[in-house]
């Protein structure tokens, strides 16, 4: 009987060792080969949307915080070398990385530079500036989504050369982006086409100067680009607030992740109300835990769109 006992018991004990066995190597991920690393969100929206499960992927910007102010830590250039492939903008916001560049403490073979797949333009007007006295170019390129068309394709280039083994994976992956993009150019061209105005009012920073040269849109914005000036001029202010009233404008509009001060000032001066359209230089905390891609806040935009335009 003892015997019975024993071999029952035993059997008991190996079949369950066994079934934990299996649990852990089914919640044991097999780390991908293959290294990203990005600096704001749309580069890493970029990366994992292409790149999928191939790749694991780091974003140095962490989510909710501004991604113009921007420092690397010593762990962040570690990680940057260490990587596979690193994926950044250009522009001012992105001058430190030049400077690991210049010094030669990044492999040059193993960067994507987004500013670097496109035609440039350079930064929005205010309604006071006349005359640009030095070139400064808009480095908010995706914003068109002509630009992440090209940008998507040539990434997609990158990766292949790096990590030919995953070809198939990230052809099949852009060619889906491709098509979703294409998708919501549709709509955006169908939003404009019907609407009873061509003009947007931003009572904040304006990175939508590719966007708005696509759509053939008119804007008027307190700061030229993303800049720095944290309050407008008095003079900025006053004729915002005019061309509110002129325009017959139903909605001014802010960006994401910043203050809505200037705008509730000129809203509560022209009885308008305050939409914000998603640039996609970040997302908040909670929006990235949640897994909200830059598809998803386009597709926020377009509502947007709708009210700010009609």
């Amino acid at each position: 009987m003892k015997k019975v006992i024993f071999a029952v018991f035993s059997i008991i004990t190996l079949a369950t060792i066994l079934i934990f066995f299996i649990i852990a190597q089914k919640n044991t991920a097999i780390k991908p080969d293959f290294s990203i690393v990005t600096t704001n969100f749309i580069s890493y929206d970029l990366a994992r949307t292409i790149a999928g499960d191939t790749a694991e992927i780091k974003m140095l910007i962490s989510p909710g915080s501004d991604a113009h102010s921007f420092a690397p830590t010593p762990g962040d250039i570690i990680a940057i070398k260490n990587a596979n492939l690193f994926i950044y903008t250009g522009g001012e916001s992105d001058e430190w990385v030049e400077n690991l560049l210049k010094n030669n403490e990044i492999d040059q073979n193993k960067i994507f530079r987004l500013m670097d797949n496109v035609e440039l333009k350079t930064e929005g007007l205010t309604t006071e500036t006349t005359e640009i006295s030095e070139t400064e170019y808009d480095e908010h390129v995706w914003t068109s989504i002509k630009n992440t068309i090209k940008i998507t394709d040539n990434l997609k280039a990158k990766l292949i050369s790096l990590n030919p083994k995953d070809a198939k994976t990230y052809k099949q992956n852009a060619a889906t982006y491709v098509e979703k993009l294409q998708n919501i150019d549709t709509q955006i061209t169908d939003i404009i086409g019907s609407a009873k105005r061509r003009e947007l009012i931003f009572a904040d920073r304006f990175p939508f100067r590719y966007f708005t040269d696509e759509y053939n849109l008119d804007y008027a914005a307190a700061f030229p680009g993303c800049s720095e000036q944290t309050e407008a001029s008095s003079q900025t202010i006053a004729q915002l607030i005019d061309k509110v009233k002129q325009d017959n404008i139903p909605a001014i509009l802010k960006i994401e992740l910043t203050s809505d001060n200037l705008a509730k000032t000129i809203a509560d001066a022209t009885d308008t109300k305050i939409l914000t359209l998603n640039a996609g230089h970040n997302i908040s905390a909670e929006d990235f835990a949640n897994g909200i891609t830059y598809l998803d806040l386009l597709t926020a935009n377009l509502e947007t769109l709708k009210e700010a335009l009609n």
